[in-house]
């Protein structure tokens, strides 16, 4: 095919930018597909992931209803150690630290319930893991921890649980004025259907009368 001089001219431009920047612009469309390729694959990994990790799950739930703790702790494990970046990861290291703390092992609930408030990146969770985190260091008369561990902000639905653990760790620390205090705030916090209200309540009531000034 013939081509008059004007097309000739935009030819030799053409020509002569796509000499100049032609394997940038290779490398830029290489590196987009190379990551939406990278995307892709990611999202299928973890669609498979959390596929397995539900199969094992249902198999940790299983368990749980036994009597074996042994099989709990090595499921839960699993779910931690191959399938942590899954919800089902902190949703068995909450029940296991459970399991283990009725079991009287504290030193590995604490350790679960940690894992849960600093690895698990489940925000919705990690909240639930700091009330439970008090309430084992409680047992374990590590006061000032439990205390320190239930400091900071508290999603709107946990304030009166919250509270009332504060209540607790005061009370056991002989504060009485301030657990008071506390369980007057989480009375005030939890609403007339709260299923904790009847619960602060009683603790609340079973206070020794403030001393007349």
């Amino acid at each position: 095919m013939a081509y008059d001089l004007e097309e000739q001219e935009q030819l030799a431009t053409i020509k002569a930018w796509w000499e100049r920047w032609g394997n940038l612009v290779l490398t830029a469309v290489t590196a987009v597909l190379l990551a939406i390729a990278a995307f892709n694959g990611w999202r299928w990994y973890e669609r498979h992931e959390a596929g397995n990790a539900a199969v094992l799950y249902e198999q940790f739930v299983g368990a749980l209803a036994g009597t074996d703790l042994a099989r709990k702790k090595e499921l839960a494990g699993t779910l931690i150690e191959r399938y942590g970046r899954t919800v089902y990861a902190p949703m068995a290291a909450l029940q296991i630290a459970k399991a283990n703390a009725e079991a009287g092992d504290t030193g590995a609930a604490r350790a679960q319930l940690r894992w849960v408030i600093d690895k698990s990146g489940h925000a919705e969770l990690v909240h639930i893991a700091r009330l439970r985190l008090a309430g084992v260091l409680l047992d374990e008369k590590a006061y000032d921890e439990a205390l320190q561990v239930l400091s900071g902000e508290v999603p709107d639905a946990l304030v009166a649980s919250f509270a009332d653990r504060r209540g607790d760790i005061l009370l056991a620390m002989g504060k009485t004025d301030d657990a008071r205090t506390a369980y007057k705030d989480a009375l005030d916090k939890a609403g007339g259907q709260h299923p904790m209200r009847p619960i602060i309540q009683l603790k609340l009531d079973a206070l020794p009368p403030v001393a007349a000034s």
